[in-house]
Order: C-alpha cells, then structure tokens, then sequence
C-alpha cells in the first residue's frame, strides 16, 4: 500500500519535484500540496493540474483536511523549519530537502522532535544515490587500493548569466557553500567513511560576477582518518564543466581511483594502480537513483521503521560542515568542527 504524502513547497523545484519524483513512484500517493504563496500555489495547479480541493495555503489546513502517514517539504530554506516542525508533532514522517535547516539549532531541534515523536527524519541527500558514487565508495570502504591520503576534488560551472525565470539563484546566501558544496561535503563523509575535523579557506566574487555573495571558493578538510581534501568549486568557472558530482583524484597507498558522477557528462570510476595500467570499472545498475532513489531509501525507512543513512541525525555533521565552512571563509581563520557544534 502506498505511502499517503503531503507535498510542501510548489516553486519550481517544488514542482520538479511533484512532476518527475513522485508523480513516478508507486511508493507514495500525494494527498494533499501546500504552498504559502497564493500565486505559486495557482501556478502549481495550472501546470501540475492539481485537484482545488486538495491544494492549501498551510501545512495545518492539509493536517487537519487529509489523512497523510508523511511530509515532503521542498520549500526553500527558511520554510523548511516551521513545516518540519508542524509535521513532527503532527506524527508524520518528513523528508527534506538539504540543507535542512538554517541553523544548527533548528536542526538540532527537529532531530529531537523526529526521536521523541518516533517519526523518521530524513535529508534528501540525493547526490549518494548515484552509480559512481556508490562504486567509489565501495572501494574506499575494502581499500582496494590501500587508505586514501587525500582527495582534489573540483567543480565547475558556468552560471554567471541571470536567468529572467530564476533570479533567485544569484542572491542566494552563500550560494556556493549552501546550495552545491553541502552535496560535496556529504559525498566527502559517505564516499570516505570518515568525519571532518577542520576547515579553512576563502570565498571570493570577482567584480563581473552577477551573484551577490562569492560563487567561488577554494577549501582544505582535514578527515578524522587523516585524508586531507583540496576542495574547489566555482559557480562562474570559465573553464570545462563538470558533473554535479565534480571530479574526484584520490590518491591511495597503492595508485589514484578517479571518478565523477550525476551530470551531462559520463559517470565513470577509473581506477590507475601503481606501475599498471589504468582500467575503467563497471558500474552497478540502480533501477532508481538520485531522488527517485532518495524517495524510495524514505519509504524503506518509513516501512522497516529504521533510520535511513541520510537521517536528520546523521546529516547534523553535513550540515555542521557547511556551517563550519561558512565561518571559515569570513573569518579567514581555520575552523575546528568541535568547536561549532557538539554533534555525537
């Protein structure tokens, strides 16, 4: 039996979201769309050709109207709190979108929430359910080619031009470390099974650049099992794009495992052993990947009662990372994680 979901948040990417996700899924029903803003909500139901009577201005009016065992809350970022919160003390599972909260506070609040009403809290990491990603991780995890002493990792792309669609983009908060790198620092803690200790580095906005805060930035972590990662990321690269993933070298005890994933370009785990030739693995098939995959790991959770990887809980470290980055690059001073966040 499917799962019954209310949807939250109908912009764009809300909408993304309800037209390719979960309008595919057998999983779920959505019984119900909420969105605050009464002409996206008329946009929504015009392009979405949603049923009137089940479209709402709250989250408490669709509560109170629908029977709904879960909450999917695409909303932007300053929405994610109050409707994670209305659906957790309501007894409903929520998955979310990253980052999950604006604060470490919040966040912290709502995994409590999550635990003391024994609901599932899920971060909808999507970027882990991907191919390569799965395979790299794979073989950091059996040191194929021995431990990773460290890890480039570089994306790239070329978003300078204002949209008249989405002008939102170039004002964002930190558009680089908020929007993207929070999906390269989770990749960073899942691909190799280690937690970060320190951050330093620097953002930066040249004067042509049309985002209001630095779409660059350029960043060493230092991981608890001792890889130390180059991270660079840029939203006005003038150079090759990348995958979303970006483009990963990590060097190992015994050669390189390189790979990238989820993008225009092919996903691909190369693997270049010491004095050897250089050989490219076969990928794993994945019926249902990225958010589809991010929904289906939900379901699981919510059916089996389990937590699932990406939990509110377990992603307090991705978040705290980003956090930790963001205070590094205004600063100008290296960030100890300990020092920010007491995570467990």
């Amino acid at each position: 039996m499917a799962i019954r979901l209310i949807h939250v948040g109908l912009g764009g990417w809300g909408q993304n979201w309800a037209r390719d996700i979960v309008a595919q899924s057998q999983a779920v029903e959505t019984v119900a769309w909420v969105e605050i803003d009464a002409q996206a909500l008329t946009n929504a139901r015009q392009k979405l050709n949603l049923p009137a009577e089940r479209c709402f201005l709250s989250l408490e009016e669709a509560l109170a109207a629908l029977p709904a065992e879960a909450v999917l809350i695409t909303a932007s970022l300053v929405g994610h709190v109050p409707a994670a919160r209305a659906a957790l003390l309501a007894g409903k599972h929520v998955l979310i979108e990253k980052p999950f909260a604006p604060t470490l506070a919040e966040a912290q609040e709502l995994v409590t929430l999550a635990e003391k009403q024994q609901c599932i809290l899920m971060v909808s990491q999507n970027y882990r359910f991907g191919a390569a990603v799965q395979k790299a991780r794979e073989l950091v995890h059996r040191e194929m080619l021995g431990p990773v002493s460290s890890v480039a990792l570089d994306f790239r792309r070329a978003s300078n031009v204002v949209s008249p669609t989405n002008p939102r983009h170039h004002h964002l908060w930190h558009p680089l470390l908020v929007d993207m790198a929070i999906h390269h620092f989770d990749l960073l803690r899942f691909v190799l099974g280690q937690e970060p200790l320190q951050i330093m580095g620097k953002t930066w906005n040249p004067p042509w650049s049309n985002f209001v805060q630095p779409p660059a930035a350029a960043l060493t972590i230092t991981f608890d099992g001792g890889t130390v990662v180059s991270y660079r990321g840029s939203w006005i690269s003038q150079g090759p794009v990348t995958n979303w993933c970006g483009e990963w070298q990590m060097d190992c005890e015994r050669g390189q495992i390189v790979w990238t994933g989820r993008g225009e370009l092919s996903e691909k785990v190369l693997i270049r052993p010491l004095g050897k030739r250089p050989y490219a693995l076969r990928l794993p098939a994945m019926p249902l990947v990225d958010r589809s995959g991010s929904l289906q790991a939900f379901v699981q959770a919510v059916e089996s009662k389990t937590a699932p990887e990406s939990s509110g809980h377990d992603n307090l470290k991705t978040l705290a990372l980003m956090f930790a980055a963001i205070q590094a690059v205004e600063s100008g001073l290296p960030v100890t994680l300990a020092d920010i966040v007491p995570v467990s």
